[in-house]
């Protein structure tokens, strides 16, 4: 609007001015799509605003609202551009691309190809949760100020999807505010990017206290087209389902990420409220230590029963996955055998999701041949705000283990007291979840199937165990140019991950989103809520 006000409003006082302004916006929304508020709300917090301290879905889609990738997303989950033009590859290891002109941060600094290689070599650093992707990207190197080229170690197949992982911060912005460094949150370190926030997206933040409430407004000088209503966003966590449910009934709330399971049905027939349904790319599974000699937190001394393959295959015969999905996620959940977010990545074949069956007796067995007859205790880790019925999924598993002596203390906690926890290895055995928008298997692979090395390489491979076959399976996966090839190892890698049961699958989830009546959203299957998309309509 203000480019036409400027060529026609010479002469007029500003009152004027913000008179004509305010009728002209008027007449382009319809008056049921008038700007609003929109009020949200999920189990857990952001666990950060430093866009690279934390990997963790939620922490990521609202961060995504006020920084940038060069190339984003769109409604069906296709690489479209964003801060860059355009881009080109000049052979297999490199590519170059053109900036967006004319794009600024929220205080008002150029965005420029500085930033980019700032942001890059940010994500590097060993506290970045993204290391693994951004070490992908290899060199980046300014040619001029709207334009950067990379060159990669090795052939990428799914580059521009890893540069998808990647926000872009202002250079100057940090240096300013001693914020170079990402925050170290296992370290639980206060830093300025944590709290505060200064991207080119098109909303701003207005306050954010942990734990309780964070605001933001719509970016005014946004470079792009914001086709929703939405000019105010206020996020509130409430960790409760029964009390998330009944905000959103009574009108306290107009939007629920993640109603809990069990109220799904009774709100679909609840007036003032509608479920926006879609399954998401994500697979919930059990990891287990199994790179220490002696656990941390069981009753067995001087040696590990995890590291014994037959115990984790008892474990995972034990589990009656059918009940967990039929009374527990009220059938909204697909059980799988294979640890990748989507059906996609497996190419749906049938022998790579075949779980192991469930089967007491063949687990009690194991168990008697691996020397644990009667079993042993174990604590098992979980978050209780993070996954779709973390905590009673732990608790139904604990019972079901109960069938063959082993004995579970279930310890559920906030996500930012877990996700801190497991990072630094202090579990036994834990819940844990893994999706987003990349359906391919090399971001399962590089983060959670393979040894832990240098540059974010097996970083969530949070059982530390060695399997030096695995390793180079999932690594050929990773460079391989010919597709019929890599689609050989990809199988290849997930069977022998199967056989050795590094970790166990669960299923992966749906995502029932609810809404009241006036609320238009759009569900994408990384569980992303774009702001900008939404409209808020008068009730």
């Amino acid at each position: 609007m203000m480019p036409i006000l400027s060529r026609t409003g010479r002469g007029r006082t500003p009152a004027a001015l913000a008179a004509a302004a305010g009728l002209a916006l008027a007449m382009l929304l319809p008056l049921q799509l008038q700007a609003q508020t929109l009020r949200w709300s999920s189990a857990g917090d952001p666990l950060t605003l430093d866009p690279y301290a934390q990997n963790e879905s939620l922490t990521n889609a609202i961060n995504g609202q006020v920084y940038e990738f060069l190339v984003a997303r769109d409604k069906q989950l296709n690489i479209v551009p964003q801060l860059a033009t355009e881009w080109r590859q000049d052979g297999p290891l490199k590519w170059i691309f053109k900036l967006r002109p004319g794009v600024k941060f929220h205080d008002g600094r150029p965005f420029t190809a500085d930033d980019v290689v700032f942001s890059v070599e940010r994500a590097k650093q060993p506290t970045s949760q993204i290391a693994v992707y951004a070490n992908a990207m290899g060199t980046v190197r300014k040619i001029d100020d709207l334009t950067v080229e990379f060159t990669t170690p090795q052939f990428e197949p799914i580059f521009l999807q890893k540069l998808n992982t990647i926000y872009i911060m202002s250079k100057g912005w940090a240096e300013q505010n001693n914020a170079t460094v990402t925050q170290n949150f296992a370290a639980k370190e206060e830093a300025f990017a944590a709290r505060n926030m200064n991207g080119t997206g098109p909303f701003m933040l207005v306050s954010r206290a942990p734990g309780v409430k964070t605001a933001y407004k719509r970016n005014p000088n946004y470079w792009g087209r914001i086709e929703g209503n939405v000019q105010e966003v206020v996020f509130t966590p409430i960790a409760s389902g029964a009390t998330r449910t009944a905000a959103l009934i009574s009108g306290e709330l107009d939007f629920v990420l993640d109603p809990p399971p069990t109220d799904v049905e009774r709100l679909r027939r609840t007036p003032g409220v509608k479920i926006v349904d879609g399954p998401e790319s994500r697979v919930i599974f059990i990891g287990m230590d199994q790179g220490r000699d002696e656990l941390l937190y069981s009753s067995v001394k001087g040696k590990n029963p995890l590291k014994d393959v037959r115990v984790r295959k008892a474990l995972y015969h034990a589990i009656d996955i059918e009940t967990i999905k039929t009374k527990l996620m009220n059938g909204q959940a697909a059980p799988t055998g294979a640890l990748v977010p989507s059906p996609l990545a497996t190419f749906n074949d049938p022998e790579i999701e075949r779980r192991l069956p469930y089967d007491v007796e063949l687990a009690k067995k194991l168990m008697a041949e691996a020397g644990y007859p009667d079993g042993f205790e174990i604590t098992f880790d979980t978050p209780n705000d993070r996954y779709v019925n973390d905590e009673r999924i732990a608790v139904t598993l604990a019972s079901q283990w109960a069938r063959i002596g082993v004995k579970v203390r279930v310890n559920a906690q906030t996500k930012s007291l877990f996700f801190n926890k497991v990072e630094k290895l202090d579990t036994s055995m834990y819940l844990f979840g893994w999706g987003g928008a990349i359906t391919d298997a090399e971001t399962t692979f590089t983060p959670i199937y393979r040894n832990r090395g240098a540059k974010g390489v097996g970083e969530y491979n949070r059982g530390n165990y060695v399997d030096d076959e695995l390793d180079a399976l999932a690594a050929a996966s990773s460079k391989e140019q010919d597709p019929a090839k890599r689609k050989a190892l990809i199988k290849q890698t997930i069977l022998r991950h199967n056989e050795q049961v590094r970790h166990i699958p669960l299923h992966r989830q749906f995502i029932p989103w609810a809404a009241r009546p006036n609320v238009n959203v759009v569900h994408r299957a990384d569980n992303w809520l774009e702001w900008q998309w939404v409209t808020v309509a008068k009730p």
